[in-house]
């Protein structure tokens, strides 16, 4: 089908197993993207971004991380049934990963071309006689800004966007149809930020790369994403298309609260405008909706019952304010 959904996430629960206590880190989780289309998975840290990202791959801590309930549809196949030889091929080939750190992304004894190399030699099927791998590396560090000289280079030799440009050129080498993006401008300065974010949509635009950008930074998001997805202990508390989040009246309190976190340079103001205390303990979920310790709007139910996703049209909010009169999922 051509408008088929390129992932599809349906009630994903998954739980990590410590010696103290079971960490509820997804709870609930649907969210869907389009081929080409690039969403923005934001929220505040323990939201359970990184999570999500890992569960797609499969690559959740070994006898620790366990998905417990749900769905992960890939083209239409469910990656969680499949074999760890079939997730194997559609690592790097079909879904790759640009983790949040480039600093401990890359091996420091070898050279960046070799490890670039590395992820065409395993996960690759159009690139496999060492010429053509070789072509290949140097196409990649090219696309990226990189010199194809410097593929005989360590990551020490490299600054921290340039560490990234390489990351980003092992992620897309093999020509995925996914990117997951996590926090990939996050060690960054503004100026290389922009650089890195300019070059993800340029390689999006050339590869027709699907991606999922995880971020805290709501600027980028506008910048960057079709849709949205607003994360908060382990599931999406609002989501749809960007117009409709930057643009739209109704809004859960809790993005409206991250909206006003934003410093507006028109207005002249002493302070910021927070959210009132923390995340909860993902280990001790509280009752009802997850947010209403800190919610400014909270009512009775809020503390005892699950709110519903209440939609309009694309837009989805998870929350009792807006369960009347409105198309509810329960």
């Amino acid at each position: 089908m051509a408008n088929e959904k390129l992932l599809e996430i349906k009630d994903l629960h998954v739980v990590y197993h410590t010696d103290e206590d079971d960490v509820y880190a997804v709870n609930d989780l649907t969210l869907s993207l389009d081929k080409g289309q690039t969403l923005g998975l934001v929220g505040e840290t323990g939201a359970g971004k990184t999570t999500t990202c890992l569960s797609i791959l499969r690559l959740l801590p070994d006898k620790i991380g366990e998905v417990t309930g749900g769905s992960i549809r890939f083209n239409g196949k469910d990656i969680l049934d499949i074999s760890e030889d079939e997730m194997r091929d559609i690592r790097g080939q079909e879904i790759a990963m640009i983790f949040q750190d480039p600093m401990s992304s890359l091996n420091p004894v070898y050279t960046v071309g070799y490890q670039i190399a590395e992820a065409l030699k395993y996960h690759s099927t159009e690139y496999k006689t060492e010429q053509d791998i070789e072509k290949r590396v140097e196409e990649m560090l090219a696309l990226v800004g990189i010199t194809p000289e410097r593929k005989n280079d360590y990551p020490h030799q490299f600054s921290g966007g340039m560490k990234q440009r390489v990351v980003i050129a092992m992620a897309l080498a093999c020509d995925p149809k996914l990117l997951l993006a996590d926090e990939p401008t996050t060690a960054l300065d503004v100026t290389i930020q922009a650089q890195v974010l300019k070059l993800i949509n340029e390689l999006k635009d050339k590869l027709k790369t699907a991606v999922v950008l995880v971020t805290h930074d709501l600027g980028i998001v506008a910048e960057t994403c079709d849709s949205v997805a607003v994360m908060y202990a382990g599931t999406v508390i609002e989501g749809g298309p960007i117009e409709t989040i930057f643009g739209g009246e109704n809004h859960h309190p809790y993005t409206v609260g991250l909206f006003g976190s934003i410093p507006n340079l028109k207005v002249k103001t002493k302070r910021l405008s927070p959210i009132e205390g923390l995340m909860p303990d993902p280990a001790d979920l509280p009752k009802g909706c997850a947010f209403s310790p800190r919610c400014p709007k909270c009512m009775d139910i809020c503390r005892t019952t699950e709110p519903p996703k209440v939609f309009e049209g694309e837009h989805m909010i998870k929350c009792h304010l807006f369960n009347m009169n409105k198309e509810v999922e329960a």
